[in-house]
């Protein structure tokens, strides 16, 4: 079992970065892939980032591509996601997830098994 914690949300100007961190709990966060998702309201869940569990190979949503890094440190239990140049799109509660078995990074919510409560993240002048 793999217990997920989001942090790192809040107000942000358009224009501006943050960087949101997922700590893990549990003995098998290191061997899986994880990725990040997220929802605004009134749509649906969105694929923002995937990694592999040993973070050579990543994957970002069309939205996302160019200006979002996705990173894990193993030794930590911990998977981040960095954003720059954020827009008023950007603004939704953002969810960790972790624990896929592919053997792939995937975008697919349904190969995680393990979710986070998530932070909202606020872009507004």
């Amino acid at each position: 079992q793999v217990q997920l914690v989001e942090s790192g949300g809040g107000l942000v100007q358009p224009g501006g970065s943050l960087r949101l961190s997922c700590a893990a709990s549990g003995s098998t966060f290191s061997d899986s892939g994880a990725g990040w998702f997220r929802q605004a309201p009134g749509k649906e869940r969105e694929f923002v980032a995937a990694i592999s569990w040993s973070g050579g190979s990543t994957y970002y949503g069309d939205s996302v591509v160019g200006r979002a890094t996705i990173s894990r440190d193993n030794a930590k239990n911990t998977v981040y996601l960095y954003m720059n140049n954020l827009k008023l799109d950007d603004t939704a509660v953002y969810y960790c997830a972790a624990g896929s078995a592919s053997p792939v990074v995937t975008t697919l919510p349904q190969v995680y098994p393990f979710w986070g409560p998530g932070t909202q993240v606020t872009v507004s002048s």
